[in-house]
C-alpha cells in the first residue's frame, strides 16, 4: 500500500508543471513523501523513494517513447526499454534521498523537516542536473514559473524556487504531524516530537515561508537590468515540417521552398529567426541557397538567424549550430549535447547494433565553451539550441554578455505531448533568471517572444506554418543569479544538511 502511495504521489507531482500548472502540488507532493518516509528503516525509505521517482519520471517523461518509437522507428520493445532505463536512473536519486534521510537524519522534528530533508532533496536535485551530463527536467522550481514566487529566480535561479518549495513542504509536513499529535491519534503518529514543539516550529516555519513569499513580490518588480536602445522588430519563421518526413532526402527541396516562402513574408523585420536545423541539409551543401537568402534579406535591412547543421572547418566533424547571415557570417555551435541522441558514448560494436536497428549511431561534435554572443539585428544574442537551455548554470556567462536570449529548437520529436510545454516553461525561466527578452523559434511550436519577467508577449499557432512577429528591446546588466550562480544556495543547503545531521547525532547520543 505504501509503495502505491509513493508511486501515485510521484505521478501526481507531474501535474504541477506545464501544461497543467497545478503548482501547489510542488509543495503538497514533497510534503506527502516526507510523511511517507517518516520513521522508516533505510532500506524501506529507499524503496519508497524508488517508487516515488518511478511515478514522477514515468508520468513526466513518457513522451520519450514517441521520439524513439514513433519518430525514430525503433522497435517498441527497445523504446520501452530505453525509457524504462532512464526512469529507473532518475528514480535512483530519490531512492538515495530516502536512504540518506533515514540513515543520517532519522529523528522527527524541525531539524529533519525544515533543514535536513529540504537540503538533501535540493542537493540531489542539483546533482541529477549535473551528473552524467545531467537531466534537470522536472526540477521543482519550474512549477513556479507562472507564479509571483518566480521573483526569486533572478536572485537564486530555478533551484532557489525548488528550495522554497521544499522548505514549504517541510512546514506542511510538520504542521500535519503537530495536528495529528494534538488530536491524540492512537497510532503513534505523534511519537518522537511533542505537540507544542511541532506546532511552534511549524508556526515559525510558516512565518518564514510567508516572509519569503512577500519578498518574492518585491523581487518580481525589481529591475536588475536596464533597457538599452530602441525597440527591435523580430519575426520567427515556423515551417511546421512533420518530423517523420523531415529527414527524407526526397523532401529536402520542398522544405527549402517552404522556408524561402515564409522568409520572404517575414522580411522587413530587423531580425528573422528560423528553428533548429530548419532545412535538413548541411549548410556546406546549400551555399547558393544561403547566399540568396542573405542577399534578399540584406536588401530589406533584415538579418536572418537560423539553425543549421554544418561541417567543422577542414574536418569531418558535424556541429548543430546557429548561423547568423550577417557580414561576416557567424556561427554558434551547440555545447550541451544530448547523450544517446546527439552523441553515443559506446564502443563500436554497439554502434553496429544501433545501425542494424535503424537508429542514429554517429556523433554530433560539441561546440567550444568559450563562444561569444552572436551579433544580428543590431542585438547581441545569447543563443541556445534545443535542450541546452534547460541548464541555467551553463548559460550564465553567455547570457550576461548578451542583450537578448535566443533559443532554436525542434520539439516535434515528441508529438502532441506535454514535452514541448515543459521545455517552454524552462525556457521562460531562463528569461526571468537573466531578466532579458527571449526569442524562441521552434519547428512546429512553441515559437514565442518572452519578456524579461517570463511573460509571453507573442506566440505562433502550433503545428502549422506561421510567421510570428514581435518586438524586443536590448537589456544590459547582471542579475544576482548571473553574477553568483547556484553556489551560494548550494553552500547554504550543504550547511543546513550538515547541521541537521550533527543535531541528530547529538540527540541520539
Amino acid at each position: 500500500m505504501l509503495s502505491l502511495l509513493a508511486l501515485a504521489t510521484g505521478a501526481l507531482l507531474t501535474l504541477a508543471f506545464a501544461p497543467f500548472g497545478w503548482w501547489p502540488l510542488a509543495v503538497v507532493c514533497p510534503a506527502a513523501m516526507l510523511l511517507l518516509w517518516r520513521r522508516r528503516a533505510p532500506r524501506q525509505a529507499a524503496w519508497l523513494g524508488l517508487c516515488f521517482g518511478a511515478g514522477y519520471f514515468g508520468a513526466g517523461t513518457w513522451w520519450l517513447y514517441i521520439s524513439i518509437h514513433d519518430m525514430a522507428d525503433a522497435p517498441a520493445w527497445l523504446a520501452l526499454l530505453l525509457v524504462a532505463l532512464l526512469v529507473a536512473l532518475m528514480a535512483l536519486y530519490y531512492a538515495a534521498l530516502g536512504w540518506l534521510l533515514a540513515r543520517l537524519v532519522p529523528q522527527d522534528g524541525a531539524w529533519r523537516l525544515l533543514a535536513g530533508a529540504p537540503a538533501l532533496w535540493l542537493l540531489l536535485e542539483w546533482l541529477r542536473g549535473w551528473l552524467f551530463t545531467g537531466f534537470p527536467w522536472l526540477s521543482l522550481g519550474y512549477a513556479f514559473t507562472d507564479t509571483w514566487l518566480a521573483g526569486w529566480a533572478a536572485v537564486l535561479g530555478a533551484y532557489g524556487l525548488s528550495a522554497l518549495a521544499l522548505f514549504a513542504a517541510g512546514v506542511l509536513a510538520l504542521s500535519v504531524i503537530g495536528a495529528v499529535a494534538g488530536a491524540g491519534a492512537g497510532d503513534g503518529a505523534g511519537e518522537g516530537i511533542g505537540t507544542a514543539t511541532a506546532r511552534r516550529a511549524a508556526l515559525i516555519g510558516a512565518g518564514a515561508v510567508a516572509a519569503l513569499a512577500v519578498a518574492a513580490v518585491w523581487l518580481g518588480g525589481r529591475s536588475w537590468t536596464v533597457e538599452h536602445g530602441d525597440p527591435v522588430s523580430i519575426a520567427v519563421v515556423q515551417g511546421a515540417t512533420p518530423q517523420r518526413i523531415k529527414w527524407q532526402i526526397d523532401n529536402r527541396r520542398a522544405i527549402r521552398d517552404t522556408y524561402e516562402r515564409l522568409n520572404a513574408e517575414a522580411l522587413g523585420a530587423r531580425l528573422v529567426v528560423w528553428p533548429e536545423a530548419a532545412v535538413p541539409e548541411l549548410a556546406d551543401s546549400m551555399t547558393p541557397f544561403l547566399a540568396r537568402t542573405f542577399r534578399e534579406a540584406n536588401v530589406r535591412g533584415t538579418d536572418v538567424v537560423m539553425g543549421v547543421l554544418r561541417l567543422g572547418n577542414g574536418t569531418d566533424e558535424v556541429f548543430n549550430s546557429v548561423l547568423a547571415l550577417t557580414t561576416p557570417a557567424a556561427f554558434y555551435d551547440k555545447r550541451h549535447l544530448v547523450p544517446y541522441s546527439e552523441y553515443f558514448p559506446v564502443p563500436d560494436w554497439v554502434r553496429g547494433v544501433l545501425r542494424r536497428l535503424n537508429l542514429p549511431y554517429s556523433d554530433i561534435s560539441k561546440g567550444s565553451e568559450q563562444q561569444p554572443p552572436l551579433r544580428a539585428g543590431g542585438l547581441s544574442l545569447a543563443p541556445t539550441v534545443c535542450y541546452e537551455d534547460a541548464f541555467g548554470h551553463a548559460q550564465r556567462r553567455l547570457s550576461g554578455e548578451s542583450e537578448v536570449l535566443l533559443n532554436v529548437t525542434n520539439d516535434a520529436w515528441f508529438g502532441h505531448s506535454p514535452a514541448r510545454y515543459q521545455h517552454f516553461q524552462m525556457s521562460r525561466l531562463r528569461a526571468i533568471e537573466a531578466q532579458r527578452y527571449l526569442v524562441r523559434a521552434a519547428n512546429d511550436g512553441v515559437s514565442a517572444v518572452v519578456g524579461p519577467r517570463g511573460e509571453v508577449l507573442a506566440s505562433a499557432p502550433e503545428y502549422e506554418e506561421a510567421v510570428m512577429r514581435g518586438t524586443v528591446r536590448a537589456r544590459r546588466g547582471l542579475t544576482p543569479y548571473l553574477r553568483a550562480g547556484d553556489w551560494p544556495l548550494l553552500v547554504l543547503a550543504g550547511l543546513a544538511a550538515l547541521l541537521a545531521i550533527l543535531k541528530c547525532r547529538r540527540q541520539r547520543q
